[in-house]
């Protein structure tokens, strides 16, 4: 059986700068990112974006993220009016702005080698017919089309509650009338199902399988478009998850709550267990509840929990299996050394790679810095790289994680999957890092591109000079 792979989405961290989005995301378990091209995070009109581009590919790559893009940004194209202009304007040049932008999209997904690129309808303005609205929006998706096939994207086009294509009986008419193309995927919000299909979301996902490419998910209320929090609304979400694993469906299935950046890593964390606890084999429920309830049991159920649930789940289901230990913080960084030392190599990787989910609040506090010490001491990418995750970056001292980030530059291990390297980076780093580079260099090597990037952002004149 193939695990679902969970996503969060970007406007759901809106106060976070994105490499640092990123960082949550991926440190809190999550296997993908839905990317909002909005000025906060990935302006797609900045200067220079080429370069943007090539660096979040490398920091998704880094962090093991798959990315969708998403063009939901509410004043890309006018500081004024939110969601416009769009496909379906009255004004021609306005609709040529929309359909700029998605073309623009489309090249930005196709540089991230992004799964998906989402896009919607948009809503008529008031006195316009429905023929025509929907006439300039056939339009439009058919250049969109075209411009997605030269470049290699795949489109999930979303239909939104207000808009002029609202339900899947829209998406299945539009589609018709572009000639049924393979490019024109379809992105299923579950929570919009909720809200106005007239079947339940599971049957919702089954009738979408033949064009299925990206997926939404947050908890709603019948009739009324409101992005909840996990259990705040009507969903019953066992059946969907277990309809999109029916349908064999591979894509990423991403958190979609855009209001909750105030309260945005407890959230994410929240919503991941969440879908976790409605995916979980039942193996992996009944597990939980003897760890909660002996959590002694936690050395013999942490060890076969791959055995039972699937090699591609089993780090997933070992995270859940920690996250139900009981405890103060030295119980649980005690129970963690133990399983470390005894682990196998992807038994430690679970460990290092769940400590930032485990010290929300600070419930492990730096009491699991020996197993970060120890990781770092070794010769396996693997944990060395797990080893400077965002427990690291918040717990090691600077001249220690200064060490680590040197050890990942000796080891080939790309600067991109450290976690805190913008924010903790000083002097001396910088001064270690152009050493490095003159030594390389005086030796005839090549100097690592991610190396000389970091370099270039802390120039000061003098770190080329050898060069």
């Amino acid at each position: 059986m193939t695990a679902l792979r969970f996503g969060y989405g970007t406007n759901g961290l809106g106060d976070h700068r994105l490499d640092e989005a990123l960082e949550v995301i991926a440190g809190l378990g999550y296997t993908g990112v839905a990317l909002t091209l909005d000025r906060g995070h990935l302006d797609p009109y900045t200067p220079d974006l080429s370069r943007r581009l090539a660096r979040t590919r490398r920091r998704l790559t880094a962090l093991g993220l798959g990315v969708v893009v998403e063009t939901g940004g509410r004043y890309v194209l006018d500081p004024w009016r939110k969601h416009s202009p769009t496909l379906v304007d009255r004004e021609p040049e306005g609709r040529a702005r929309r359909l700029g932008f998605l073309r623009r999209a489309a090249g930005i997904a196709a540089d991230l080698e992004a799964e998906a690129l989402s896009f919607w309808s948009g809503t008529p303005e008031p006195g316009m017919s429905h023929d025509e609205a929907f006439r300039h929006l056939a339009e439009g998706c058919a250049a969109v089309v075209e411009t997605a096939g030269l470049v290699g994207v795949r489109l999930g086009f979303e239909p939104e509650p207000g808009m002029l294509v609202a339900d899947l009986d829209g998406y299945e008419r539009l589609r018709e009338t572009l000639g049924n193309p393979e490019a024109f995927g379809l992105t299923l919000d579950i929570g919009h199902c909720q809200c106005l299909e007239p079947f339940p979301p599971a049957e919702c996902v089954r009738r979408a399988a033949p064009w299925l490419v990206n997926v939404q998910i947050e908890d709603m209320r019948r009739g009324v478009h409101e992005h909840l929090e996990f259990g705040q609304g009507e969903i019953d979400f066992p059946p969907v998850l277990a309809a999109l694993t029916e349908i064999g469906y591979r894509g990423l299935v991403s958190v979609e709550l855009p209001r909750h950046g105030h309260s945005g890593p407890r959230t994410a964390a929240r919503s991941l267990d969440a879908l976790r606890a409605a995916s979980a084999h039942p193996w992996t429920a009944d597990a939980v509840q003897r760890v909660r309830a002996d959590p002694r049991s936690l050395t013999t159920l942490f060890p076969v929990a791959a055995r039972h649930t699937g090699a591609e789940a089993g780090e997933a289901v070992r995270a859940q299996l920690l996250g139900a230990l009981p405890g103060s913080a030295p119980e649980r960084a005690a129970a963690l050394e133990e399983l470390y030392r005894h682990g196998d190599t992807a038994e430690r990787l679970a460990v290092l790679r769940a400590l930032p989910l485990l010290d929300q609040e600070g419930a492990v506090g730096p009491a699991a810095l020996p197993l970060i010490a120890d990781a770092l001491r070794t010769n396996d990418a693997r944990l060395v790289t797990a080893a400077v995750g965002p427990y690291a970056a918040r717990y090691l001292d600077q001249p220690a994680w200064r060490q680590a980030v040197l050890k990942c530059v000796f080891m080939n291990i790309p600067l991109y999957a450290v976690a805190g390297l913008a924010r903790r980076t000083d002097p001396e780093l910088v001064r270690m890092f152009a050493a490095f580079a003159a030594e390389r260099t005086a030796a005839g090597r090549p100097v690592p591109d991610d190396l000389l990037t970091q370099l270039d952002l802390h120039d000061t004149g003098e770190h080329h000079a050898h060069l």
